[in-house]
């Protein structure tokens, strides 16, 4: 096939039977099918499945002009390489969980969480398992663009903070930030450039080492460093008791009296604050030649360094002054940390929803069914073909459509097209919403409006008589949510009694103060206090430092302030 779907070269049907029986020979178990410009005509993969399959081939088979339809044929590929990879195993575990809940008497449909934020069936999960991808961590971006509409805030940046790494989104106007690339299978943790990367729409998060195992080391130069190595569940931090031996963020957070050792895990796990202090004293304490409280508290300001770092370039990146950006913190370590990277990044307000520690999960509850198909059509805005550009969307609906329709023929379905655009001669698109309805000549000048929006708004200008071209099209199916109930804010103040003291060290003080300890559980709607204090409940704690105040609002979110 040449660049517009024409045939070159007719496809050699003899050679695929020699095909088939190789697959049988070597007991392989999936195919992957990718050819050069199969987005742009994909009869040629198509026939080669056909074939195989008639041939009796009973394998799994992934082709890249249904997984990934689009141009770049090396992200295309691995892509499609991927997907066949992990859907042998995929299938069979999502079978077998299939049968398992039935047999236990679970009649309902079974959805899976995608990388896009949104729900799936189990048989488009078992298609395009690559789709699965970082699922967890897009149902906290759910999570928090869902209660950023409820209490009506537009902009948005959530804070994910679990054992391993700390994950960090842009919201805007209840949505968040989505993108078509990722890697996977990083050779270096966290080095951009060093895995494989995939196209799927992913809600697009900064993600670095930073988690409550991530193990702290002072380097050859003398340096305090985190991560991005990670004690993990097992043996975890030295605390846990379970032979861990590094000095990791939880066994900081220990010392600095943030966490209570007999009630964490809800009292199931009693934490070894000795095996704390010896493991923070012998590297990092001895090796920087401080106390071993200077220790644990540089500990947790570097990892709160590193993320707030990594938060100002990736804010910078998509033109966001996070000063003006109230953050939702999550997750096992979240709520720990909030306060403080909100200082260093001048955030005003810090929001920790009820059952924080298991965001994520409350997020998968909230998400809609939803399912996206991107197709490559190439086109400039100078010869705009609104009859070849109606065509490619209602294929793309109608496919997107009848996956998201087949959860629930009833329900209500939103269709949002956008395309990928980019100034001619550039090399990165952006995503630009596309007019809803048939497209006509007339619709140029009004996508050629919403590109230099969107362009302006991450550059700061505008390239002049500069013909613009479409790469992709994009269509987005999701069911239509319940309206949310917007949350008062008018709830009457109330006081309320700590359930204990705790020696905490405080940053600004640099010394360990006495400070209150509230039991979230117990605080009623208006409920205010003002840091330092501690906020603790059954999966976490919330650190307020002097600089912050607080309160519970009606729907059992505590809201942190700046004084």
């Amino acid at each position: 096939m040449d660049v517009h779907g024409n045939v070159l070269i007719p496809l050699d049907h003899d050679s695929l039977q020699d095909l088939a029986d190789v697959i049988a020979a070597q007991n392989i178990s999936a195919v992957a099918i990718g050819l050069l410009h199969a987005y742009a005509n994909p009869a040629h993969e198509r026939a080669i499945r056909d074939a195989l399959l008639a041939s009796g081939c009973t394998v799994e088979i992934t082709l890249s002009s249904d997984v990934c339809p689009e141009v770049r044929e090396y992200e295309r590929i691995m892509t499609t390489v991927c997907n066949a990879y992990v859907q042998p195993l995929m299938a069979r575990y999502l079978r077998a969980l299939e049968t398992t809940l039935a047999d236990n008497g679970y009649s309902c449909p079974l959805y899976l969480m995608t990388s896009g934020g949104g729900m799936t069936t189990l048989e488009s999960a078992i298609r395009y398992p690559i789709r699965l991808v970082e699922s967890g961590p897009s149902g906290g971006a759910v999570l928090a663009s869902r209660l950023a509409e409820r209490l009506q805030e537009q902009r948005v940046v959530s804070f994910d903070m679990g054992g391993t790494t700390a994950k960090i989104c842009l919201i805007q106007d209840y949505q968040p930030q989505t993108a078509r690339n990722f890697e996977i299978a990083r050779a270096a943790r966290f080095q951009k450039g060093s895995g494989m990367p995939v196209r799927i729409p992913v809600i697009e998060m900064i993600e670095i080492g930073a988690g409550g195992g991530s193990i702290a080391h002072v380097d050859g130069m003398g340096q305090l460093r985190i991560g991005p190595e990670s004690a993990g569940s097992v043996p975890g931090a030295a605390c846990y008791g379970k032979g861990g031996t590094k000095p990791t963020v939880t066994d900081a957070n220990l010392l600095l009296g943030r966490i209570n050792p007999s009630t964490f895990a809800e009292g199931k796990m009693p934490l070894d604050v000795p095996a704390a202090e010896t493991a923070i004293a012998a590297d990092v304490a001895a090796p920087l030649a401080v106390s071993g409280l200077e220790a644990a508290f540089g500990v947790t300001e570097m990892v709160e360094e590193n993320m707030a770092n990594a938060a100002r370039i990736h804010s910078v990146e998509h033109g966001a002054d996070l000063s003006t950006f109230t953050m939702i913190a999550f997750g096992g370590g979240g709520p720990l940390h909030a306060v403080r990277l909100a200082e260093k990044l001048g955030v005003q307000k810090v929001i920790v929803p009820a059952n924080s520690g298991v965001g994520s999960a409350v997020g998968f509850l909230q998400a809609p069914v939803a399912y996206e198909v991107v197709r490559s059509r190439y086109m400039t805005l100078d010869q705009f073909d609104p009859d070849a550009a109606n065509q490619v969307i209602g294929a793309i609906s109608d496919e997107a459509h009848s996956i998201v329709s087949g959860s629930d023929p009833n329900a209500e379905i939103s269709l949002t097209c956008t395309a990928y655009m980019r100034y001619v001669g550039q090399g990165h698109e952006i995503q630009v919403p596309i007019p809803a309805g048939t497209l006509t000549a007339q619709d140029t000048a009004t996508i050629k409006a919403s590109y230099e929006a969107a362009y302006g708004c991450l550059y700061g200008r505008t390239i002049p008589q500069r013909d613009i071209e479409i790469l992709s099209w994009s269509m987005v199916a999701a069911t239509v949510l319940p309206a949310l109930d917007i949350i008062p804010n008018d709830t009457p103040a109330k006081g309320c009694d700590p359930i204990e003291t705790r020696t905490v060290f405080v940053p600004s003080q640099k010394a360990q103060t006495d400070i209150p300890v509230y039991w979230r559980p117990d605080m009623p709607a208006g409920a205010e206090f003002t840091g330092p204090a501690l906020v603790a409940e059954p999966q976490t704690t919330t650190f307020v430092t002097d600089g912050f105040k607080g309160r519970i609002d009606a729907d059992a979110n505590l809201i942190l302030e700046r004084i």
